[in-house]
């Protein structure tokens, strides 16, 4: 059976810019299909048409009798005074009016009526109420709302007062509970935490409904769709398969439908050679050649017949990279953390080396993002310390992207913040496939992702050793997505990233911090180690618990002066570590002009050599400076 036939949907909004165009596919009873594309290619226009809230210029959609359908993406109004309970207890008014109209028969029987029909009518109703559940209701209410991280706290609190990411998450659960016939899910991941998502997984797979979702998360996709359609130009492509069924077609149809056309154009080039030819012994008077050159152009347009297929640019782009000298990256002593009564984390002791790829992980509101910002220095903690090696330069790609002047166009951005030459910043621009007169817009008017986009773009430009993300795939089609993915791959320097994209965390990771109950669990392996070693309950907490016997420091001798002195011996290190440096910048210059003279290397080679030892000397006391400093002002 067909839940959902489209037939020829047109819709433009635009006058000539035809967003669907022709669009025709089907989904039977219990499907769950993919709806694919990128972002703008008018999949959530074509679930707000299956919902009739938008309607279509041209076509047809059908969805099958008495089948109830439900949007994720689309959230309801409910009165201002509506608590999320209130709005959870909507998936059962049929329930609940069923409840009221038992209760009135009840009552008019316990007053001695008697009559058959309205025995009949409260067996019917008796037996329709135990059959869809209303017995059950509580029970299943408080399973949803744990599987989908909505605490009895947030139960009491006024919807309208809600974000838009918990509101998405109360309506979801709400769609759930009303058991609809087909789930149309918008972005269903995007507000959801890890544990969220793998709850929301498991529910779909026992979910007897048609599902047809629009999604990004990769993983999620896997794990729940069973067939692709492809937004493409306007027009459907199909693919029986999960995503990495798709991804793999995908490119093989492109090799195959490349190699027809190049075969096509070769043929082409021998048949127009030929034609022309025929047309200049035509010109002698013959005009039997003349009919055989125009029935040879006939022919070639036949043979036209296969577009030349197209394919997105990748981003040739990559994070300037600074080199990383010395051990230590981060340091992290007794960390603590919290607002008013609530304590987000404590205990917290850390070290990263050189060369690490961390994801921080935890569910929403543990306190990632504040972990993150106590590291780039937005916030101060309550108690710890937190040191940074002295060669380490950040690069920070926030969750929340923040510009100082949105109203300035995007190459306005690029020249005021990067000092660049327009030149330049139109060239970065259109690496990061911002082209023609995108570059003239202003910020302001940019999608959540294209400005990520943009703030990466920024971003590139930097030469760092330390890469921070928290949350960079959020917003951002599966296109996009890839081009980060490409670009961290490429990048060599150490790398922390906040992500709910499992996807993004199983390529990258190669250390598991994991924040809950105020704790972080610090595991050296990947993502799927973890949690093999979470389901072998082998996991050890980093913090180490405390023993009873609290080890007596000594104190150590106080410096004369106080910090003052110690600051400027500090600072004076640092000229001193500077300095170096550009001696060994130039000192590599002169070995790269010097590479055919072999008697000039060697001396070079041995003074850079002199030079390591001086530069590994200077690190070194710096490190120690700094670590007295930081001591000293504790």
């Amino acid at each position: 059976m067909i839940d959902i036939s489209v037939s020829g949907i047109v819709k433009e909004f635009e006058v000539g810019k035809k967003i669907l165009d022709g669009l025709t596919f089907q989904v039977d009873t219990g499907e769950r299909v993919g709806l694919l594309g990128p972002n703008g290619c008018g999949k959530t226009t074509m679930l707000r048409i299956l919902t009739g809230a938008v309607r279509p210029d041209e076509g047809e959609v059908v969805i099958a009798p008495d089948r109830r359908i439900g949007l994720i993406s689309q959230i309801p109004v409910y009165p201002p005074e509506y608590t999320v309970e209130d709005v959870l207890d909507t998936a059962f008014a049929p329930l609940h009016r069923m409840e009221e109209e038992i209760d009135r028969l009840s009552q008019r029987m316990s007053q001695g009526e008697s009559d058959s029909s309205l025995l009949s009518r409260y067996d019917k109703l008796s037996a329709a109420f135990q059959s869809g559940g209303g017995y059950e209701t509580d029970i299943n209410k408080n399973k949803v709302c744990n599987g989908l991280s909505i605490p009895p706290a947030m139960r009491e609190r006024s919807f309208d007062k809600l974000s838009g990411g918990e509101k998405t998450r109360v309506n979801l659960a709400r769609l759930i509970l009303e058991d609809t016939d087909i789930l149309l899910l918008d972005e269903p991941t995007n507000h959801l935490d890890l544990r969220a998502t793998e709850w929301l997984e498991e529910y779909l797979e026992k979910f007897k409904g048609t599902v047809l979702a629009v999604s990004h998360d990769r993983y999620f996709l896997d794990k729940v769709v069973r067939r692709v359609v492809e937004i493409q130009e306007g027009k459907a492509e199909f693919y029986a398969g999960n995503y990495s069924f798709y991804a793999v077609e995908k490119e093989r149809r492109y090799e195959e439908k490349l190699k027809q056309y190049e075969k096509e154009q070769a043929k082409i080039q021998q048949l127009e050679k030929a034609a022309e030819q025929l047309r200049i012994w035509a010109y002698s008077g013959n005009d039997k050649i003349f009919k055989r050159a125009q029935s040879m152009e006939k022919r070639i347009e036949r043979i036209r017949q296969t577009d030349k297929p197209k394919k997105d640019r990748k981003m040739a782009v990559r994070f300037g990279e600074r080199e990383f000298r010395g051990d230590e990256v981060l340091s992290i002593k007794d960390l603590e953390k919290g607002f008013g009564e609530r304590t987000l984390f404590s205990g917290v002791n850390l070290e990263v080396e050189g060369g690490e790829r961390i994801a921080l992980l935890g569910d929403n509101g543990v306190g990632k993002s504040t972990l993150i910002k106590i590291i780039m220095g937005e916030e101060e903690p309550d108690a710890g310390k937190l040191r940074k090696g002295p060669t380490v330069k950040v690069g920070y790609l926030p969750q929340i992207i923040h510009f100082d002047n949105p109203e300035r166009s995007l190459v306005d951005t690029m020249l005021y913040d990067l000092d660049c030459t327009a030149q330049t910043a139109r060239n970065r621009l259109a690496s990061f496939k911002f082209r023609g007169e995108d570059v003239f817009k202003p910020v302001s008017a940019l999608s959540g992702g294209e400005q990520s986009r943009l703030r990466l773009c920024m971003l590139m430009d930097s030469k760092i050793n330390l890469l921070i993300l928290d949350e960079p795939t959020n917003h951002l089609d599966i296109q996009s997505r890839e081009w980060i993915e490409e670009a961290v791959e490429e990048y060599e320097g150490n790398l922390l990233f906040v992500s709910h994209d499992r996807y993004f965390i199983d390529r990258f990771a190669t250390r598991i911090w994991m924040l809950e109950k105020g704790t972080i669990t610090d595991f050296k392996g990947t993502y799927q180690e973890y949690l093999e070693a979470k389901e072998r309950g082998k996991l050890a907490q980093e913090s180490p618990v405390p023993t009873g016997k609290e080890s007596v420091k000594k104190d150590k001798p106080k410096r004369p002066g106080g910090t003052k002195n110690l600051e400027k011996e500090v600072n004076a290190a640092e000229r001193a570590v500077a300095a170096a440096e550009e001696r060994m910048y130039d000192l590599e210059q002169e070995i790269q002009e010097a590479a055919a003279d072999y008697l000039k290397l060697q001396e070079l080679y041995q003074q850079r050599e002199a030079l390591e030892d001086e530069l590994a000397h200077l690190y070194a006391q710096w490190e120690r400076l700094a670590a007295d400093l930081e001591e000293v002002r504790g």
